[in-house]
């Protein structure tokens, strides 16, 4: 069983910063792209910013120039540092892991969510 750890939410003034973590942990072959997703009350959750094991990355344009992702491979840990934070991003972030586990089978795992409050 593959389990996703995410920490790094809580509240901040817009303008500010947070770094969000994510580490995988359990039995498996390879950790494939890794990505944040975010949902705001009464929306849609959006896929934020993801990251290939080759290291491509790739952003939601309300992100880009403020968030970067980043990844550890030896740790099995993704990063989603979050600079400029406006009120709009407001929302519970989730990590979440496409996964080659033992039986050769790809699999996508989440995280329980992290809530992310920037106040205006």
């Amino acid at each position: 069983q593959v389990q996703l750890v995410e920490s790094g939410g809580g509240l901040v003034q817009a303008g500010g910063s947070l770094r969000l973590s994510c580490t995988a942990s359990g039995s498996m072959l390879n950790l494939n792209a890794m990505a944040w997703y975010r949902q705001a009350p009464g929306k849609q959750r959006e896929l934020v910013a993801m990251t290939t094991s080759g290291g491509s990355t790739s952003y939601v344009d309300s992100v880009k120039g403020r968030f970067t992702i980043s990844r550890d491979g030896a740790k099995n840990t993704v990063y989603l540092e979050m600079n400029s934070l406006k009120p709009e991003d407001t929302a519970v972030y989730y990590c979440n892991a496409n996964v080659q586990r033992l039986s050769g089978r790809h699999s996508d795992y989440w995280g329980q969510g992290t809530q992310v409050t920037v106040s205006s």
